[in-house]
């Protein structure tokens, strides 16, 4: 495998602060990269690289849901063939000793009185926010004592997939990996001084990549070094070559990458199954059951032959095998890469620990097969909120205490012309309750509010508690299919799980199989994995994201 950093700060040796080249427009005329013609840059740019330890996925048509026979009788996934654009997604499940980086991160920012960022105890709560819940080890009438104080910390568990996080925890973890890869892109390319934490003067905030996005003067500072020489920006062509000043990096210099997040149900399904090492044409040559080939759930190559594909119980009470001959070699989740990877290079994509989605869980149904170009349920469509007092000059935007820019969410009035959407939160959209019927009256629109529409609709106990839930800011369940605590389980905090874990049977190994759990609950056999949008061609030319299968007969990951 190619060298993580390699990968990673290609992105720099592509970018070039002004092109000497007098490339002009084949609209206009004009040069580009000429202050005399404007001074209209374009910078060279290849192709998006990944960022550290993600793979490229190749997108492509793909059946979602199981094809077997639904041994569960659920009835909550049918088959619908749809289209995910590619993407990247890390290679393994983020590691005990990934989630503790970022755990040590908040604690030197937040938490530490020498930080600039320290402003009282009351910080040390983003630190317990973050902190997985290794109660989750806990079992009545087991004795896992061991597991809750020694799992994620001890040494020997660095390279095991880090759990007890929930949905919402992974999410802040995504958000503090984006900004972390940004800024030290930045650093890399002479933009920003790598300094220590006491240096950063005039800085009120860590860096945040929408902060830095949207102009922030918080990072004035950083531009500066400790002799008081102004650090070398990107150069602003519009300038005579007399002026110090430079520019801050924006979406146009191709350097920043996309956000780390959540890969979307769909995206998950499509890389577990790695259909890319069975193309012939434009068909593929066998279905998969699993993320390998065939219907056995072990390698069938002569000099493997025999040995687990992955980490699951294969029965009551037999977790790894016997002593002296253990075959899937875990007796609960083993090291990353323990097992042979899929045709994508991906490991685990069955077995070890299920994995978190992006998705809202609900059932799918034919109604919801219409959405065919890249499925995701969860949509809440914000805005960048506004400062009511902003000087001209001065950032335009609400900051939150995290340096972040606080986000709003749409409103009708400003929608009111739009087709594609109206309001902000579209969870329930086609999800089966009243305003989905094909007789609701669409030209009256519930409003949930009202005495008069809560007569009509029955609303959902669990998004309805505010003693419960103080930080929801929706609740808008306004079915009676989806009544919780009577006939369901499923609210709009109900978030997809997917794949099967140490603790599951066979059944659940197929990527097609989905369950779900609220999203600020976790488990100790639920981990997951970042995902990072693809820009631009949805090929890639980089010799290191070609990938043509995976050879069975070599050694394990491991």
């Amino acid at each position: 495998m190619i060298n993580k950093n390699t990968i990673f700060f290609t992105i720099l040796s592509v970018f070039i602060i002004s092109s000497c080249s007098k490339q002009h427009s084949t609209s206009t005329g004009w040069n580009y990269n000429d202050r005399k013609q404007g001074g209209f840059e374009k910078q060279d740019f290849v192709e998006q690289v990944p960022g550290p330890g993600l793979v490229f996925v190749e997108g492509g048509r793909l059946t979602m849901g199981r094809v077997e026979e639904d041994v569960m009788y659920e009835w909550n996934n049918i088959s619908k063939t749809v289209t995910v654009s590619s993407f990247y997604i890390d290679e393994t499940e983020v590691r005990n000793i990934d989630y503790l980086e970022y755990l040590d991160w908040i604690k030197r920012h937040y938490v530490n009185e020498n930080s600039p960022f320290f402003t009282g105890t009351q910080r040390l709560e983003i630190y317990e926010k973050a902190l997985p819940d290794t109660l989750v080890w806990r079992d009545k009438l087991g004795e896992n004592e061991t597991f809750l104080n020694n799992y994620l910390r001890h040494p020997a568990y660095r390279e095991y997939p880090v759990v007890g996080v929930s949905w919402e925890q992974a999410n802040d973890y995504c958000v503090w990996r984006t900004d972390r890869v940004n800024e030290r892109i930045l650093i890399n390319a002479g933009i920003l001084l790598e300094v220590t934490d006491e240096d950063r003067l005039g800085v009120e905030y860590p860096f945040t990549t929408d902060g830095y996005l949207h102009g922030s003067e918080d990072y004035v500072a950083l531009f500066v070094d400790p002799d008081g020489k102004m650090k070398k920006k990107i150069r602003n062509i519009k300038l005579e070559k007399t002026d110090d000043e430079g520019r801050y990096s924006n979406l146009e210099d191709g350097i920043l990458l996309p956000n780390y997040r959540l890969p979307t149900e769909a995206e998950w399904e499509h890389a577990a199954l790695g259909y890319i090492g069975n193309n012939v044409g434009e068909n593929h040559e066998q279905r998969k059951i699993y993320p390998w080939n065939g219907s056995s759930l072990r390698n069938n190559t002569k000099k493997n032959q025999g040995q687990i594909m992955a980490n699951f119980k294969r029965g009551r009470g037999d977790n790894m095998g016997v002593a002296g001959s253990l075959n899937d070699d875990a007796d609960i989740t083993a090291p990353v890469r323990s097992y042979w990877p899929n045709d994508y290079g991906l490991y685990n994509m069955a077995g070890n620990v299920s994995e978190w989605v992006a998705d809202v869980y609900r059932p799918i149904t034919e109604q919801t097969t219409t959405a065919d170009h890249r499925p995701y349920r969860g949509n809440i469509y914000e805005t960048a909120k506004l400062n009511p007092d902003a000087s001209p000059g001065e950032n335009p935007y609400l900051i939150d205490s995290l340096g972040h820019i606080q986000q709003t969410e749409v409103n009708e009035n400003d929608n009111i012309y739009r087709r594609n959407y109206k309001k902000a939160n579209n969870i329930n959209y086609l999800d089966g309750d009243i305003e989905s019927q094909l007789n609701a009256d669409w030209g009256n629109e519930i409003e949930e509010t009202s005495e008069t529409d809560n007569a009509k609709v029955k609303i959902d106990k669990r998004n309805k508690d505010v003693s419960k839930y103080e930080d929801d800011d929706f609740s808008s369940n306004s079915n009676e299919m989806y009544d919780y605590g009577n006939t369901t389980l499923i609210t709009d905090r109900t978030r997809v799980y997917k794949g099967g874990s140490w603790k599951d049977r066979a059944y659940w190994l197929n990527p097609g199989t989905r369950r779900f759990l609220d999203q600020s609950q976790s488990s100790d056999c639920i981990g997951f994995r970042c995902a990072m949008d693809r820009v631009g061609p949805s090929k890639s030319e980089l010799k290191s994201n070609q990938r043509k299968g995976i050879d069975y007969s070599k050694p394990k990951g491991r």
